[in-house]
C-alpha cells in the first residue's frame, strides 16, 4: 500500500543521511535529523510538486531541521556523545591489495580535509558532488543565488585539492 512519494522518500534516505552526517558529523544526531525530515515530508506532502525532484525538496527540509537544531542547541550547553569517544577505525576491516588499500587512504584522506572546510563549502560540495545536485538545486535547497554556489563550490574544490597536495 505504498505510493510513488514514499517510495521515493524511502529510497533517498541514504542520500540525506549522508548529507545529515556532513552537517552535523554524528550519526547519531545524523539519524534524527533524517527522521525529522521523513515526518515533515510526509506531514507537508500536499505541498510537494510532483513535477519537480523530489531530492531538492527533502534536503531543503534537512537542512532547516539542522538550523532549527544549531539555534536550539546554543542555548542548551554542551553535550558530549559517548560514541565519538570510543571512535575505532573500522574494526573488522579487511582489504586485500595495494589499490584497495589506496584507494582507502585517499577516500579517508579526503574525508578528513573535506571536515576541515568551512561549513558552506563543507555543504555545497556534499550537494553537487556527492549527491548530484544542480547548481540550481542546491541553490534553491542553501537559499542562496547560483552564483554563490558556484564560488563556493569553486573555493571549497581549491582548498580541498591544497589539502589533499594535489594542487
Amino acid at each position: 500500500m505504498s505510493d510513488r512519494f514514499t517510495d521515493d522518500l524511502v529510497a533517498f534516505l541514504p542520500n540525506l543521511r549522508r548529507f545529515a552526517l556532513c552537517l552535523c558529523r554524528r550519526s547519531d544526531l545524523a539519524d534524527d535529523l533524517v527522521q525529522i525530515t521523513a515526518e515533515r515530508a510526509l506531514a507537508a506532502r500536499d505541498r510537494f510538486d510532483p513535477l519537480t525532484r523530489i531530492e531538492p525538496w527533502l534536503f531543503r527540509i534537512l537542512r532547516n531541521a539542522w538550523i532549527d537544531h544549531s539555534r536550539r542547541s546554543k542555548s542548551q550547553g554542551q553535550t558530549v556523545d559517548i560514541d565519538d569517544a570510543l571512535v575505532t577505525d573500522a574494526p573488522g576491516l579487511s582489504v586485500d591489495g595495494v589499490r584497495q588499500t589506496e584507494a582507502i587512504w585517499m577516500l579517508r584522506r579526503t574525508e578528513v580535509a573535506m571536515a576541515t572546510l568551512p561549513e558552506d563549502q563543507r555543504e555545497v560540495m556534499m550537494l553537487i558532488c556527492v549527491d548530484d545536485l544542480s547548481y540550481r538545486e542546491a541553490a534553491e535547497v542553501i537559499g542562496v543565488p547560483i552564483g554563490t554556489v558556484m564560488s563556493r563550490l569553486a573555493r571549497a574544490r581549491l582548498a580541498l585539492a591544497e589539502k589533499l597536495g594535489i594542487k
